[in-house]
């Protein structure tokens, strides 16, 4: 698709085949780039350490967000095996699980304060540990989806800190853009992974963005592959501060 040759990159987020993190690694690496993948902790070591042996993965770190140190440990191993960082995906999100099937209102200060951390403020922390890195400029990506736009039925507290996180790009794009680094949020339509299933009649989400999309169909972690491959490229050079939306159109239709 895109020529990554000589490109190496971080991918944050694979805990299946069904990742959309998975889709973009794979991308990657069939464009030539060089990866580093993460897991979550020992119970999901065993699903993602196969799929990063598929990959041929550089590295293979441990990487849980709210532990202490363990983000730095990665940034690290990067820079001492390679000295430089051309691209970054971000692709994870969390919310407990009372808070995130109740309403907005309704959540506790402790649950959305630990879904913003994981979910938007972890990005934050990856692009200040990114920058030094990027000598040469870089590109970095994370994951949002239309409920940071509009008001999605059983998205709730998601929607607030989704937006959070889109805000927080376009602050990052303007404020890295000197340096050469650039900055997205790319909104995929509905996909069914495991960060996905924890939404309540996820499958109505779905339905309804295949009837009421201009295309009618469902994007796949591989269409949100090739387009992380397009933005980490050199052929975008001059794109940054965007939210994507790589939805079959879903989103311009409206409520």
């Amino acid at each position: 698709m895109f020529n990554l040759n000589g490109k190496k990159g971080l991918v944050v987020g694979v805990a299946n085949d069904k990742s959309i993190a998975y889709g973009c690694a794979k991308a990657f690496r069939s464009c030539g780039a060089e990866i580093a993948l993460t897991y979550l902790n020992a119970k999901a070591e065993p699903h993602v350490r196969p799929l990063a042996e598929s990959l041929g993965a550089s590295h293979f770190l441990p990487l849980d967000v709210e532990q202490p140190e363990q983000m730095e440990a990665v940034f690290a191993a990067l820079e001492e095996s390679w000295g430089k960082l051309d691209f970054l995906v971000h692709s994870i999100a969390f919310a407990p699980q009372n808070d995130l099937h109740g309403r907005v209102v309704d959540s506790s200060r402790e649950g959305f304060l630990r879904a913003i951390d994981i979910s938007a403020h972890s990005f934050v922390r990856m692009a200040k540990l990114a920058e030094p890195l990027m000598k040469d400029g870089g590109c970095l990506l994370t994951m949002s989806y239309l409920g940071a736009d509009e008001v999605v039925e059983n998205y709730g507290i998601m929607g607030p800190v989704k937006a959070a996180l889109q805000s927080a790009t376009r602050y990052l794009a303007s404020e890295l853009g000197p340096q050469g680094i650039r900055v997205h949020a790319i909104s995929p339509g509905p996909l069914l992974t495991r960060a996905a299933s924890g939404i309540a009649h996820f499958d109505h989400l779905m339905q309804d963005a295949i009837e009421r999309s201009p295309l009618h169909r469902l994007v796949s972690i591989d269409d949100v592959g090739a387009l992380a491959a397009y933005l980490v490229s050199d052929v975008a050079t001059t794109l940054t501060g965007g939210t994507i939306y790589i939805d079959g159109g879903y989103n311009i239709v409206g409520g």
